[in-house]
């Protein structure tokens, strides 16, 4: 089962080591295997939240979220976003974008610093707004029930999450923004340009997921209608037609799945530039750590890891929720990529050692293993 769904990524993990060897010798190697580390530790807790959505697909959508999605998180991610950037924010086109960054690496990443705070104010809302959503649905299932229930009973109150997330946006832009970092300490006012990519954000977030969501919606409608044919069929000997719809809402989840995973490649791009300016390395790096990203959200699908343990999701979005206030005071704080990627990795390791103490508990009092499936109200005890 490892071998079979982490396969991929082994062979893209020695091609690209090779590959860095090749072009830079045993500096390169050291940089792509620190690069793959970063992509993997700041983007484990995408891998959780990735796979409570991926199990939702058939096998073929999942196959489509290893091969195409694949393609789109390396090239358009790893490779194009950093160009876009440098063309937006210094107004230049693509292909000198690209030259900038083979030719004069220091200027590119110059460029890049100094549009950080666009960065920042768009994935940190889009990631906010994840969040949110999450801990103020009435769940079955909580982590910290102390906090949990009473979140649950305000989420109630409708655009509760939007409320807040435009309150922390327009904080944000009235403080870190006014200061924002930039290239060589110094320090600008960027307001405005928080303002406006934190709307985007937010635009973003509500247009993708409400797409989503109503397809999802639809495609259980058609489903409970699917079934009431298929047991008419039977009664009158007939086959019902197939339902169309599935492939639309899936669709549109792999698309959520594609916008979700650009937020969370944020901090990682960006991080990477600490480590080295050169854009091959970098998509060598961050493109291997993407594959490892991938198959472990299928490995976390096909295992039923989630299941098994209940609170992983949980700390995922705990984890989200750390990287949108990580990411909106970076604006104009540095903040080093040990400490992002530390949280995420604390708090997810936190929900799984819970999951493990509610198994072992509920085994011992002969509750067997708790799935999510259950209807009764638990919560870690934490």
């Amino acid at each position: 089962m490892v071998l079979k769904t982490f396969g991929w990524s082994f062979a893209i993990t020695a091609l690209g080591l090779v590959a860095a060897v090749f072009y830079g010798g045993w500096e390169a190697f050291g940089i792509v295997a620190i690069l793959c580390i970063l992509e993997i530790s700041l983007s484990f807790d995408n891998a959780v939240v990735n796979a409570g959505i991926l199990k939702k697909m058939n096998a073929f959508w999942q196959k489509i979220f290893l091969t195409i999605g694949i393609l789109i998180a390396v090239f358009g991610m790893r490779l194009v976003f950093p160009v876009v950037i440098v063309a937006v924010s210094a107004k230049i086109g693509p292909i000198e974008a690209v030259d900038l960054a083979m030719t004069d690496k220091e200027r590119y990443q110059e460029l890049v610093t100094d549009a950080h705070p666009s960065i920042a104010a768009f994935g940190g809302m889009f990631l906010l707004m994840i969040f949110l959503d999450f801990i103020f649905e009435d769940r079955d299932i909580k982590w910290l029930g102390w906090l949990e229930r009473p979140l649950a009973k305000l989420g109630k109150i409708d655009m509760l999450s939007i409320c807040i997330a435009l309150i922390v946006l327009m904080i944000s832009a009235m403080t870190f923004a006014t200061q924002a970092h930039q290239h060589g300490g110094t320090h600008v006012d960027k307001a405005q340009t928080v303002l406006i990519s934190g709307i985007a954000g937010l635009i973003t977030y509500l247009v993708v997921g409400g797409l989503s969501g109503f397809f999802e919606n639809k495609l259980e409608e058609e489903e409970e209608r699917e079934h009431e044919a298929e047991e008419a069929a039977r009664r009158s000997g007939k086959k019902p037609s197939a339902v169309q719809l599935a492939g639309k809402a899936a669709f549109f989840m792999f698309l959520y799945l594609e916008v979700l995973d650009a937020s969370f490649s944020f901090d990682g791009v960006i991080g990477a530039f600490a480590v080295t300016n050169d854009i091959v390395l970098m998509a060598l790096g961050l493109g291997v750590g993407a594959m490892y990203v991938r198959s472990l959200t299928v490995y976390l699908v096909r295992e039923g890891t989630l299941d098994d343990y209940v609170y992983l999701e949980h700390g995922a979005h705990y984890a989200i929720g750390a990287l949108a206030v990580v990411l909106m005071i970076s604006i104009q704080y540095q903040i080093p990529e040990v400490v992002t990627g530390g949280i995420g990795v604390a708090l997810i390791g936190w929900s799984f050692w819970s999951s493990v103490r509610r198994n072992k508990a509920l085994a011992a009092a002969g509750g067997g293993s708790g799935s999510s499936g259950d209807k009764t109200e638990v919560t870690s005890g934490v």
